[in-house]
């Protein structure tokens, strides 16, 4: 597999300069320099030390790097031992996202997570003191069971830790998870959307008063540590992926590899990267657009609109206006962000602009 996802780097070196005139952003022509690497998607922290430097140094060979490349690792409080943290001081990785979820052993259960809530105390500090700075961990909330006084408890706990960035999610059942067949069984019950509104409402107000930025509807950061790998992807613009079941995108396509292993293997040695291509319409990049940057505090820029023509600008404008009259959205220099009442509906809101 590790093979693999080095000839991949190299079978796709010249995808991210790859220009198109109705690239909704016009970013292309700059994402040849890489400023974020992330290593997601299953459990990348199986990798050694000596794997990921070999994989950062191939992407090193293969496309030009910054300097301050915020380099990302995915794990989870269980694997987060004193030795393994002081293994990967030893690479370029330079943030670690920690999956978390809650700080309570019954969440934790349920969720049929590994680790458990004292991993989850311990693992954040644990990683602050092997010499880590950009720690981000993810929550979720509306979770069965979780009332909302251990809701802001979780937070309290999260606040105290020495991280500058947060995720918050609501909780969404998998199919063909326990936890799906759990709730089809009628053995815990999902809270309602009024439940989940309300722990949302208590996760922006708390996180603004422990001085976190929201800059994405999920999203929190102190000091403007916004995470590069978030905000490129909402702000639209480019990114490849490497490895199976692998998303891509380029502003006018979306590419994703194949989910076996042993397909994906088969194919990256006979040089294909066993991918599905879907070119985008000028309808889709605008719906695209719509979708990804209304969530952020950048919000949707006018001046974007226009390079797909006046149809959409006029549309968006057409649209909007309702939006505006219900305090959903403001607007200030053609940038529209939506109000703190819009973000709880922020899905609806854009599938109402969608052409």
């Amino acid at each position: 597999m590790l093979q693999a996802i080095l000839q991949e780097i190299e079978l796709r070196k010249e995808y991210l300069n790859n220009n198109n005139p109705i690239n909704l952003v016009n970013q292309i022509n700059q994402s040849s320099t890489i400023n974020t690497i992330y290593f997601g998607g299953g459990t990348p922290s199986l990798l050694s030390a000596d794997e990921i430097n070999l994989i950062i140094d191939h992407i090193a060979k293969h496309f030009q790097i910054d300097a301050d490349t915020e380099i990302t690792l995915e794990t989870n409080p269980d694997n987060l031992d004193r030795y393994f943290l002081q293994s990967l001081k030893q690479t370029a990785v330079n943030r670690l996202s920690i999956g978390i979820q809650s700080f309570y052993e019954e969440d934790l259960k349920l969720m049929n997570r590994a680790h458990t809530a004292e991993m989850a105390l311990r693992c954040v500090p644990d990683t602050a003191d092997v010499g880590f700075s950009q720690i981000t961990i993810d929550l979720i909330y509306a979770l069965p069971n979780l009332s909302h006084e251990r809701w802001v408890h979780n937070l309290a706990i999260a606040f105290a830790l020495p991280i500058n960035h947060l995720s918050c999610y609501c909780l969404t059942i998998e199919s063909k998870t326990a936890l799906a067949d759990m709730v089809k069984r009628k053995k815990v019950k999902i809270p309602d959307e009024a439940h989940a509104a309300e722990q949302f409402k208590l996760l922006v107000e708390l996180s603004e008063k422990a001085g976190f930025e929201q800059y994405e509807i999920s999203n929190f950061c102190r000091n403007r540590k916004y995470s590069k790998h978030n905000s490129n992807y909402w702000r639209g613009e480019s990114y490849l992926g490497i490895g199976p079941s692998a998303h891509s995108y380029n502003g006018f396509s979306r590419q994703w590899n194949v989910s076996n292993n042993s397909a994906y293997i088969q194919k990256i040695n006979e040089n294909l990267v066993p991918s599905t291509i879907e070119i985008l319409t000028p309808d889709q990049q605008y719906n695209e657009y719509i979708l990804t940057s209304l969530r952020t505090c950048w919000g949707v820029e006018v001046s974007k609109l226009n390079k797909l023509g006046d149809r959409y600008t006029n549309y968006f404008h057409d649209h909007i206006s309702q939006k505006l009259k219900e305090e959903m959205v403001q607007e200030r220099d053609c940038v529209y962000t939506l109000t703190q009442q819009g973000k709880l509906f922020a899905d609806r809101i854009a599938a109402d602009l969608f052409i």
